[in-house]
Formats: structure tokens, C-alpha cells, sequence
């Protein structure tokens, strides 16, 4: 390896910052195009040559900076007491061109959440203007004039679990497809997912003797909706439930852990063994799954537009590519699997008002773009308005803290450490009740027992979420909770009772007794939007009529009709799942009978 090549891989190992003169103010490309031109990280000879091969994945320079670089693997750091590891992290094996932008500014991917004092090499280059995609509307025409410049069966609009697992399903059943996200890397929301699964009658809860039927998951989901859902939704996401754990394990995921999240009868929440987010481990699994099978995934491709043939048909959609510009692709059938509007702040403040201010535990690619697109051809929208708080999101920043930390034991009180919620209400009744509160905020409050189960917490306590104390009592004195200590012995012998004769918590898995002990303080913030584009039970969307429109799809938080009023933990992923494959098969079946 070059010398100089060398310092710099050592330097983005370490998290260093390359501050020598030589480098000043260069970018990551001037660097590397002093050592051997363009080349060096481009396929080709000549500029020409470069600018068309570059593709807006680019697939090769990523390639290339694993050749010299190494891998995520070789990449982690060995620095001892080193918690946070810019290469080891819930995002999975993303592009190495996610942070280490060649012509621009380099940008930490992981702060467009969190707010980590790393240096990055080149860091002092000049940053240009984002590119978000322009939704220029010239250029859109001027590409629908154009033409198609390429064609498949199959186009998939957003690449979270919806998306991916539409377009595997779609590639099973023997159509083209190319999935299209707007990000440069893959996950959504569903990347963030940190609870569980919701499945009735599977193998897991028949092997450990949960009486769970169909039938009551429709009724809590019902229940939890405020009975607002469409019933006949509700009735496929538990039809195919089990069939959908099966399908992901068929695929590689591992889905054994079976806990309680809030609102449920019986224990269906199924996440991987080991107590790991959900979340993380789907998006890994069907990205693997995606490579083997041959889909054509593509990031930094913004759809703008679903164009239609002159009878209404779809003719394909037109994509802002981050380096290939406009261009038109021509498919039979579209799926939207885009996800929310919960990070759209004006979507916000137009559809629910009283929520534009608050926080939202959402990824940034969720505005919302799917249903501005779906209107903008007539489909028709259900529930649009509610949005879902979650109760547990960290006061002091936007990380989820999943029911299911609450579903293995730990307690939520006030500021003065007394419970005044049933820990395993739903969503919506415990971030009321935390709003009531004169602070608007509360304490999730566990013990060590906790963590060993809950690989998640680990990371809350290397983000310095957590206090932390070897005993209840200094718990209650860092954090100011006066009745911390009696709520707590209060709350053990409960446990020892088996009963919560105080505010009716239906499942009591554990006490809190194990030092040491944790306070996490949290609050209300976006998590949900149940509303969205209208579909029916093959996930074809309707128009305003409520009449299917011939080869469009959408799966996923961008639809509407499933949650109700309000989301029970733990069926977001299941809907992206099963509405996911069921949009990809039935998007296949339209367009290869149209051939």
C-alpha cells in the first residue's frame, strides 16, 4: 500500500484528523488523485470515461476504498475502553461514501441523530450544497419527454423492510426488479426498530405454551386502534403473521426471543435471541438476502414522480439520481414502500398541529415523500392526521427506548419517583399520562437483571442516557426522586405477589433488586404515522373512489387503515413484513400476466 495511503487509512481507523498543511482544506478526492488521478478510486481512463461509469450507488469507489481500507471488520477499533466505534454500529456494513464524501465535506452519518465529537480526516474541505433531490419539475417533464431509459417489471419505491421485502418477494416469483432509495444506505425506520415482531401461533410461542390465537391479536389490535382500524387489514396482518416469521427465517433471521410488549393478551413480541433490536437485524437479513439473490438495489435515487400511460395505467416513475441526474424507468407495477411523514415537520403542523413541536424518534428519510407522490395521482388517503406518540423517547435526544425495556421489568415514575401508569398500557394512554405530568416527563427506572437481558441498554449507557448507582437509594439521590426507594420495594412485592393490585400491570417478569441501578429520563416525541395512502387486502392503493388502482402497491407506515388511532408496539414490523411481501407478490403477478 502507499505510504501516504497507509497514514490516511490508520488516521480514519483511529477517528483522527488529518491536520498536517500539505492537506489543508483539500478534499478526499484531491488526496487520492495526487497519489494515481482519478483512477485511484474510479473506474476508467479518461474523465469521461469516469462521469459514465459513475453510478449513484457507487458500487465501484465503495469497492475500492474496501481494497485499500479494509473492511467494517478490520476497520473497528482496538483502542481499549473505546465504546463508541464509528465503524461498529446499529447501521450495519453501509457505503463507506455514507461519511467519507470524496468531493465535499465529509459528514459522520451517525450525528444526523446523535451528537459524537469524532474528527474526520479532510474535515476542513469545503462543504457543499445537500443534495435532498430538487423535485425540479422541468426536469422531471423534460425526462417523461425523453423516454424510458431503461425498463422492468417491478419498480420498488423505498428501501426499509417494506421495501426490501416487496422486492424479494418480488424477485421469487420471477419478475425484474429495482428497488430505489433516496438515502445513501438502506434500513428506514425500520432500521431504528428496537422492539419487536407480533405474531400469533407460531413455533415459538407453541414451544414455550403461549394460548395465543389470530383472534386476539385482531382484538387488541382493534383494541389498541380505538376499533378505528380496518378490521379487514387487521385480519391479514394476523393471518400471515406467523407466515411472516417464517418467511425471515427462511432468509437467514433469527427470531426466537419471545417477550410481551404494551397492549397484549398473550406474549407475541418475537426479536432475535440475545435481547438485540428487531430492527437492525431484519434490515441485515434482507440486505443479505438481497445480494444472494441478485436484486438490483440502488441508493441515492430519489423517485419524484409515478408517471401514467394516457388510460391511467403505470408506465414507470421518474428518479433524481445524486450523480446520474433525471431519468425515466419504465415498469407494469410500482410499489411504495417510503415509509412516514414523522420527520416532515411541516406534514406535522398541517395534519396534527398540536405535535409540530415536539421531537420524533424517526430516521431522517421519513417526510413523507409516498404520499405526496400517491396524491399527486389521485389515490385516496385513510387516518392521515394521526400521528403517534411514543412515551419513552430520551429526554435529551431522539433515541427510542422500546416498550419491550418496559416488558422485561422496568418501572416508570414521576420526578418525585412514584408509578402512576401501568408500565404495559398502550402507547397512547402512557404518553398522556406523561404529559399530564407538571414536568411532561418521567423516569424509566431497572436494575442490572435488565440489562443482561436487553443487549439495547448497553449502548443508552455508552450514549451517557443513563444515571447509574449501587444502590435505589443514591439512585433516588442523583436523580432527585425522593419516593424512588418505597416505590421500589413496593413495586417487589407486587413481583412476589404476582399481582399489580395498584394500576393493573398484566405482566410483572422480574423485581428489581440486582445492582446496579438505572434512571433513564424520557419523554413523548413523533414515532407513528398511522395514516397514509388507502389500500386493500392485496395491497393494491385506491383511488378516491376506493377503487384499486391498476398496478400500484404500497406497504408499510406510508398506508393507513391498519393501526387505527393508534399502533401497538410490535405490528410496525410486522406490517412491513406482510404487506411487504404481499405488494411484492402481487406487483410480480400483475405485471408478468401483462407480458
Amino acid at each position: 500500500m502507499n505510504l501516504k495511503l497507509a497514514t490516511l487509512s490508520a488516521a480514519v481507523v483511529l477517528g483522527l484528523s488529518l491536520t498536517a498543511p500539505a492537506v489543508a482544506s483539500q478534499t478526499l478526492a484531491q488526496f487520492h488523485g495526487e497519489m494515481g488521478g482519478c483512477e485511484t478510486c474510479h473506474a476508467g481512463e479518461k474523465l469521461k470515461d469516469i462521469k459514465a461509469g459513475l453510478t449513484d450507488s457507487q458500487t465501484h469507489e465503495n469497492k475500492m476504498c474496501v481494497e485499500c481500507h479494509g473492511g467494517y471488520e478490520e476497520l473497528k477499533s482496538t483502542k481499549p475502553n473505546t465504546h463508541i466505534d464509528p465503524h461498529s454500529s446499529h447501521l450495519g456494513d453501509i457505503n463507506c461514501t455514507a461519511c467519507h464524501a470524496a468531493h465535499d465535506k465529509p459528514e459522520m452519518t451517525c450525528n444526523r441523530c446523535h451528537n459524537f465529537d469524532f474528527e474526520m480526516p479532510f474535515a476542513d474541505a469545503k462543504q457543499k450544497k445537500a443534495w435532498n433531490g430538487d423535485w425540479n419539475q422541468e426536469k422531471i417533464q423534460a425526462a417523461i419527454a425523453k423516454g424510458p431509459q431503461e425498463t422492468v417489471d417491478v419498480i420498488v419505491v423505498g428501501g426499509g423492510s417494506a421495501g426490501l421485502n416487496a422486492a424479494m418477494a418480488a424477485k421469487m416469483k420471477g419478475a425484474s426488479v429495482v428497488l430505489l432509495e433516496k438515502n445513501d444506505y438502506t434500513g428506514g425506520n425500520s432500521m431504528l426498530a428496537a422492539g419487536g415482531y407480533n405474531a400469533s401461533e407460531t413455533r415459538q410461542q407453541k414451544e414455550k405454551g403461549v394460548p395465543d390465537t389470530k383472534e386476539l391479536f385482531v382484538a387488541d389490535a382493534m383494541k389498541g386502534g380505538r376499533n378505528q382500524n380496518d378490521i379487514e387489514l387487521v385480519k391479514v396482518l394476523a393471518e400471515h403473521s406467523a407466515e411472516g416469521i417464517e418467511w425471515l427465517e427462511s432468509l437467514g433471521a433469527n427470531m426466537e426471543d419471545l417477550k410481551f410488549s404494551g397492549g397484549q393478551t398473550e406474549m407475541r413480541t418475537h426479536r432475535p435471541a440475545g435481547g438485540y433490536s428487531v430492527g437492525p437485524h431484519i434490515i441485515d437479513t434482507l440486505r443479505k438476502a438481497a445480494i444472494k439473490h441478485d436484486v438490483d438495489v440502488r441508493v441515492n435515487s430519489r423517485v419524484e414522480k409515478i408517471v401514467l400511460n394516457d388510460d391511467q395505467s403505470i408506465a414507470g416513475v421518474v428518479v433524481h439520481g445524486r450523480h446520474t441526474g433525471y431519468k425515466m424507468i419504465a415498469a407494469d407495477a410500482v410499489i411504495l414502500a417510503t415509509g412516514g411523514y414523522g420527520m416532515n415537520k411541516e406534514m406535522v403542523a398541517y395534519y396534527r398541529p398540536t405535535m409540530a413541536d415536539m421531537t420524533s424518534s424517526n430516521n431522517i428519510t421519513a417526510t413523507g415523500d409516498g404520499i405526496l407522490l400517491a396524491k399527486e395521482i389521485g389515490a385516496s388517503m385513510t387516518d392521515i392526521d394521526w400521528v403517534q406518540a411514543h412515551p419513552t423517547i430520551g429526554k435529551d435526544s431522539r433515541i427510542l427506548i422500546s416498550e419491550t425495556v418496559r416488558g422485561v421489568g422496568a418501572i416508570m415514575v414521576n420526578i418525585h419517583g412514584e408509578r402512576f401508569i401501568s408500565e404495559m398500557t398502550t402507547r397512547d394512554r402512557a404518553s398522556d399520562a406523561v404529559l399530564k405530568q407538571p414536568e411532561q416527563y418521567a423516569w424509566l427506572v431497572f436494575d442490572q437483571q435488565l440489562v443482561e437481558k436487553k443487549k439495547m441498554v448497553e449502548g443508552f449507557d455508552h450514549l451517557g442516557m443513563l444515571s447509574k448507582a449501587n444502590t435505589v437509594a443514591e439512585l433516588a439521590e442523583i436523580t432527585g426522586m425522593k419516593n424512588l426507594a418505597a416505590t421500589v420495594t413496593e413495586y417487589n412485592q407486587f413481583y412476589k405477589d404476582g399481582k399489580d393490585p395498584k394500576f393493573g400491570r398484566s405482566a410483572l417478569p422480574a423485581d428489581i433488586v440486582k445492582a446496579p441501578f438505572y434512571a433513564v429520563k424520557v419523554a413523548p416525541g413523533i414515532h407513528h404515522t398511522m395514516g397514509g395512502v388507502a389500500i386493500d387486502t392485496d395491497a393494491n392503493v385506491l383511488n378516491l373512489q376506493s377503487w384499486k388502482m391498476e398496478g400500484l402497491y404500497a406497504a408499510g407506515e406510508v398506508t393507513g387503515g391498519i393501526h387505527g388511532y393508534n399502533r401497538l408496539g410490535g405490528n410496525a414490523v410486522a406490517d412491513t413484513v406482510v404487506f411487504g411481501k404481499i405488494a411484492g407478490e402481487n406487483a410480480a403477478k400483475f405485471a408478468l400476466e401483462k407480458k
